[in-house]
């Protein structure tokens, strides 16, 4: 078994040390889903919510918790990001929203945390946003699907 990289030879929760690291080019992407019935995907597709624009509020959502990402999860590391971004698919078909955040920067650790994060909180303030017409939505398939930079870039 390999040695944990979070974890001292104490087995106390240890940030990995990567000041010997060069810093490079780095990137990551993410996405996720989020179902929802007809009526809900034609009132967020169309500006029609009561608690506004669920795009646009998800889009500055997602952004907001990528540059946050070392202060919701314990032993990342604060990066200084270069870019974030967020875009969304609506999808009649599933119904629902597939959404693909990116983060990129020049560091010695990569962005992959900050892509989820952003992908992540994009969802669930879609979630919040359409709660009202529906309760059953169901926020799936989060994931990496790009990661460039560093030694397994």
């Amino acid at each position: 078994m390999s040695e944990l990289s979070h974890v001292d030879a104490e087995g106390r929760a240890r940030m990995v040390d990567v000041g010997a690291k060069p810093d490079t080019a780095r990137r990551a992407s993410a996405e996720g889903t989020i179902t929802m019935n007809a009526a809900a995907l034609s009132a967020v597709e169309h500006n029609a919510l009561a608690k506004g624009d669920a795009l646009a509020t998800a889009r500055i959502a997602g952004i907001m918790a990528a540059k946050k990402t070392p202060e919701l999860i314990p032993l990342c590391h604060p990066i200084a990001l270069d870019d974030v971004g967020i875009d969304f698919e609506i999808d009649g078909d599933m119904p629902g929203i597939r959404v693909t955040a990116w983060a990129a920067a020049r560091s010695r650790t990569g962005v992959e945390m900050e892509a989820l994060t952003a992908a992540s909180v994009a969802l669930l303030t879609i979630y919040d946003m359409a709660k009202s017409l529906d309760r059953r939505m169901v926020i799936s398939d989060l994931r990496v699907t790009q990661k460039s930079g560093g030694k397994t870039g």
